[in-house]
């Protein structure tokens, strides 16, 4: 057991939607990602999960409406809900995302941003 440093873990890693598994907790996974523009749109069907914004603002996009997430706070995208995690002006947003071990990276949709196995850091 030791602690984890954030900052010192988005040190190590450049490119942006591909997340970094950082820590397992039970069945349940914690990643860190750098974003920049807009992401696809997906759902997981089974899953809920938790966004929390440590760099700039992510606006998640949902299909009736955006929610603007700032620096130090939290979303929860609920199990079903189609969205698509999204910057704007070119800024890079750096999450922590929490989730299940089950979660597939963009749902049953498969792109070119698809990852299908996560790096650990």
């Amino acid at each position: 057991m030791k602690a984890i440093n954030i900052e010192e873990k988005f040190s190590k890693f450049e490119k942006q939607w591909h997340p970094h598994r950082i820590a397992k907790v039970d069945d349940n996974q914690v990643f860190l990602a750098k974003l920049s523009g807009d992401f696809i749109w997906h759902k997981h069907d089974d899953e809920d999960e938790l966004f929390q914004v440590i760099k700039g603002t992510l606006h998640m996009k949902f299909r009736d409406k955006t929610v603007v997430v700032n620096q130090g706070e939290i979303i929860v995208v609920p199990k079903g809900v189609e969205h698509c995690p999204s910057t704007q002006n070119g800024e890079e947003v750096h999450v922590l995302i929490f989730e299940k071990l089950s979660v597939k990276h963009t749902g049953e949709i498969q792109s070119e941003r698809t990852v299908s196995e996560y790096t650990e850091i």
